[in-house]
């Protein structure tokens, strides 16, 4: 889910930025894995490895995002790290300790780029948009700089904000994009910061011509979201373009025709000044996003959402297979 903000689950997923991708959140307590729960699997760690120290990682609590943070605290604990992760419901409730009490977060580039746009310059401020990671990380280098985090090298592996509908619903009113809806009047289950996004129900009123009646904050690609347009509670929700649930559970993607969402590559976001004291974490992570493509993560998300498969396995698998842990 913010500008993906927000970023996405897929199942799926989610985000970044964004929107992957979102808003107000309490936090959720300290947690050996993304998502709360106690994770199965106890992370490899190099015997050559020596103690560097603890790392706090701080994550949304979608699936994805919860199984790129096993990626990155295996990855780091196979360095000699000691890493925790902390989930919450939203970009903003780890914002506010990052950098500071949070040293590393799986970022989507459009979403924490575009949080710090507004943070700066109000909610309205015009977001950046471009559909490529690298510029989007370019144009805000300078509020990147200010806050004290440096972006390390963005992935190609990508996952905007998206809106479903049951295909029962497409069928009836013969949608193939969201442009289709306009004029319509619509409910959105989406992120509780959905709300005036430009990148969300504001967007889909300004540049769509959507009637969002009502946003029903029950969460970025959550059950609940699910559920509400299952049982047409809201005709439309907020998920992510790599959700692998979509087609199983009878929903259908609604495709961003006008281009309301940023780019909203993965990228390792690491406050400056840990990066400074640890600058190895850089070589840590890296590969990892070189390793990451759209398809990879799409079908991993389908692991962690439609096969049941705890995201540490599924992390601790790919990892494995790609030869990077040490």
């Amino acid at each position: 889910m913010n500008l993906r903000t927000t970023l996405a689950t897929l199942a799926a997923g989610g985000a970044l930025l964004l929107t992957a991708a979102c808003g107000s959140s309490t936090t959720a307590p300290d947690s050996s894995d993304g998502g709360g729960a106690t994770s199965p699997s106890t992370p490899s760690t190099s015997a050559a490895a020596t103690s560097q120290g603890s790392v706090t990682i701080a994550t949304q609590n979608f699936p994805e995002a919860a199984m790129v943070a096993e990626m990155y605290k295996e990855l780091l604990a196979n360095a000699g790290y000691s890493p925790t992760v902390k989930a919450v419901g939203t970009r903003d409730a780890y914002m506010a300790s990052f950098p500071g009490s949070v040293d590393v977060v799986p970022e989507y580039v459009g979403g924490i780029v575009n949080f710090l746009n507004s943070a700066a310059n109000g909610a309205k401020a015009k977001p950046f948009n471009a559909g490529n990671g690298e510029t989007l990380a370019k144009q805000g280098a300078s509020l990147l700089k200010k806050k004290g985090i440096t972006l390390l090298d963005v992935s190609a592996a990508t996952d905007a904000n998206a809106f479903f509908v049951t295909k029962a619903y497409a069928s009836a009113h013969h949608l193939t994009d969201l442009s289709s809806l306009k004029g319509q009047t619509v409910t959105l289950a989406g992120a509780p910061d959905c709300e005036g996004r430009l990148d969300c129900a504001g967007g889909l009123e300004t540049k769509y011509g959507i009637k969002v009646t009502k946003v029903l904050p029950l969460g970025y690609a959550s059950d609940q979201t699910f559920k509400s347009v299952l049982s047409g509670e809201s005709q439309l929700g907020e998920t992510s373009t790599t959700d692998g649930t979509l087609t199983s559970q009878g929903l259908v993607l609604l495709p961003d025709d006008k281009h309301i969402q940023p780019a909203q590559n993965l990228v390792p976001a690491v406050s400056t000044s840990f990066l400074k004291a640890h600058p190895d974490v850089a070589g840590v992570l890296d590969p990892l996003m070189k390793a990451l493509t759209t398809q990879e993560l799409t079908k991993l998300n389908s692991e962690v959402s439609v096969d049941r498969e705890e995201p540490s396995d599924v992390a601790h698998q790919f990892l494995t297979q790609q030869g990077l842990l040490k």
